[in-house]
């Protein structure tokens, strides 16, 4: 059997696309394609054990059902991928796959529920039916395709699928522009933010805004890494309905079956809340929330039970301290430490946002601010900032790390690469200053800078101009004369030569 490369599966996952493309918006026919390749696995999979049962147990076929029933999984009777690809030539199309589809989130309660309430294939969003029709019989038969054959056995153990996932969310994020760039932080980012906070072995996790889980689930992945087991907790939660049902369906692909992910708005309407209805702490948090929200919820913020605004109420159209505010309150006394992505406004506006943080340095929380390069994210080419704080912190001054000139260029968006990642990780590590590059600025120095946190009050990068030598400026000139007017000397006499003086 051929192997098959990651690469392999991005491409023929992406082309899939061509079906939509032109015809339907790709902050649409995101949701369809996602849930069609989360489909197909569960089907490949479900086969492919099969399989292998019957190989092994020829002769006792009840022993193979016996088998099927202790998988992770449950895949009902008739909804596989392979039985409505099938009858694709049918009409009804749509209504099968939602059919099947709210089969499977039946037999899988637990794990799915509610993950297909907002995805219907049956929509008229697709068209009337026999354009939907049609347009669903074309992504059944891309599908089929022999690149995305995704059986276990043929991919291997890689964690091929979870990959495709995430290819084709960054992949939609960078197309569709800023709504889905409101769901996705780029691979490189969370790896960076996964190594500030620096997981360990036990740990609960949380992202308030969580959107397709990625930044999650990179966390855990450290853990992992470090440790070869899966002792953690993923917590999430998302606002928008069609993005939650994502980032289940992503998680219940990558094998993490120890979260939470709640559907909500985190400042409106907290729903990670312990027994007694307070809200839930945890030993990191980490989030990329959207920039600068307009109506974040400023009127329920004002009666807001859980104290999360003691510090000062956020401004009414900017909600970048809300979601900050929300996250300190929810970790835990002695461990908590937490990471999030910010517009560079945050450090130095002030008025309401000059008080809060004024209030979060004095309560010496806040551990590293650092600068990141422009066009880094999904949507916006505004250069971004992640604020790093912790409970209990070894000393009172706060690191600044300017990482905005140290990237790899691309032609639409820029990226960090590893190089830049290990930099800015080893450089908070060591919590010590690098000319031009960070500066550990004490308590004394940000309070004469009226707790203004703007990088460059902090880290000098300017670089001095080499002196101008004018006398040897003044030679080169006068050399640069002597030999044009030699040159003009040797013009006249050719041109008399040829009579042409």
């Amino acid at each position: 059997m051929d192997p098959i490369t990651q690469d392999q599966i991005n491409k023929a996952a992406w082309g899939a696309c061509d079906t939509f493309r032109g015809v339907v918006d790709p902050s649409i026919y995101k949701d369809f394609v996602l849930t069609m390749l989360f489909l197909k696995y569960l089907s490949d999979v479900w086969k492919d054990h099969r399989a292998e049962y019957e190989r092994q147990h020829r002769e006792h076929p009840d022993l193979v059902d016996a088998l099927m029933k202790q998988e992770p999984f449950v895949l009902p009777e008739g909804a596989s991928f392979d039985a409505l690809h099938k009858r694709r030539h049918e009409p009804g199309n749509g209504e099968r796959i939602d059919k099947a589809l709210h089969a499977i989130e039946e037999a899988n309660i637990a794990k799915l529920r509610d993950v297909f309430q907002d995805i219907s294939f049956n929509s008229n969003k697709l068209g009337d039916e026999e354009q939907k029709n049609d347009i669903l019989r074309h992504l059944l038969e891309d599908f089929a395709k022999p690149a995305l054959d995704l059986r276990p056995s043929r991919v291997g153990r890689l964690d091929i699928i979870g990959g495709a996932y995430e290819y084709l969310i960054s992949r939609f994020a960078a197309s569709a522009g800023k709504k889905a760039g409101e769901f996705y932080t780029p691979a490189e980012v969370s790896d960076l933010i996964a190594r500030l906070v620096d997981p360990q072995e036990g740990d609960e996790i949380c992202d308030p805004t969580c959107g397709s889980a990625s930044l999650l689930m990179k966390c855990g992945r450290l853990i992992r890494d470090r440790t070869g087991k899966r002792r953690y907790s993923l917590f999430g939660q998302e606002a928008i309905g069609s993005t939650w049902a994502l980032a289940k369906m992503n998680l219940f692909l990558h094998g993490e079956e120890n979260h939470q992910i709640e559907w909500g708005d985190t400042i409106r309407n907290p729903k990670l809340r312990t027994s007694d209805d307070l809200l839930r702490h945890f030993d990191v948090v980490v989030a990329n929330p959207p920039f600068s929200l307009e109506k974040w919820g400023v009127e329920s913020a004002e009666t807001d039970r859980f104290g999360r605004f003691r510090r000062g109420l956020p401004p009414r159209t900017k909600g970048d301290y809300a979601f900050i505010l929300h996250m300190i309150e929810t970790l835990k006394p002695r461990t908590g430490r937490m990471a999030v992505v910010v517009p560079h406004g945050v450090l130095f506006r002030g008025a309401a946002e000059g008080r809060i943080r004024r209030k979060l340095i004095e309560e010496n929380l806040l551990e590293t601010v650092i600068g990141l390069p422009e066009k880094l994210f999904f949507g916006t080419g505004i250069p971004a900032a992640i604020l790093v704080f912790r409970k209990r912190k070894t000393d009172q001054d706060v690191l600044f790390v300017d990482g905005s000139r140290d990237y790899e260029e691309g032609t639409n968006q820029n990226r960090l690469g590893e190089a830049q990642v290990a930099r800015i990780a080893e450089v908070v590590a060591g919590r010590a200053s690098v000319e031009k590059y960070a500066y550990r600025a004490t308590r004394a120095e940000i309070e004469a800078n009226d707790f203004n946190l703007n990088i460059p009050r902090y880290v000098d990068t300017f670089e001095e101009e080499a002196e101008i030598d004018l006398m040897a400026v003044r030679a080169d000139r006068t050399r640069l004369r002597s030999e044009l007017s030699d040159l003009e000397d040797r013009m006249d006499g050719y041109l008399r030569e040829l009579g042409l003086a």
